[in-house]
């Protein structure tokens, strides 16, 4: 939320520039790449856009797979409980008991789901990861 709070003031700081704003608008230019910086590193932008990626692609993926069946789909997909399972064989079994109710064929869903987890954390180690830089 504070990165939101910063983005605002960066953004009212642009529309003072553009009022003219004299020797404070090339100091403020300067400025706002190192507080984009500090956001992306303190949130590890990167990582969050991934898992948000993943998120949405498994949100569409369900859809398709239980369309005309919604009643059958599962509550949620919970990335951070598949993460803490230690091999793929038990994400994969865990992922069946979870779609088993799906008509369709899941197999392959379950497949590349499996191989999106490999590159993501934890939601709690992300936001642990942003405290250390903040201190």
């Amino acid at each position: 939320m504070a990165a939101y709070r910063m983005g605002k003031k960066g953004s009212g700081g642009f529309s003072a520039l553009g009022k003219g704003g004299g020797s404070g608008g090339s100091g403020g230019s300067g400025a706002a790449p190192r507080r984009q910086a500090r956001v992306t590193v303190k949130y590890d932008r990167r990582g969050l856009q991934h898992r948000l990626d993943v998120e949405k692609w498994i949100e569409d993926s369900v859809c398709q797979l239980y369309r005309e069946q919604e009643d059958e789909m599962p509550e949620e997909v919970n990335i951070d409980d598949l993460l803490e399972l230690e091999t793929d064989q038990e994400r994969t079994n865990q992922l069946q008991i979870l779609f088993a109710s799906c008509n369709r064929t899941t197999d392959v869903f379950i497949g590349e789901l499996v191989t999106k987890l490999e590159g993501l954390h934890k939601a709690k180690t992300m936001q642990r990861v942003g405290q250390e830089v903040r201190q």
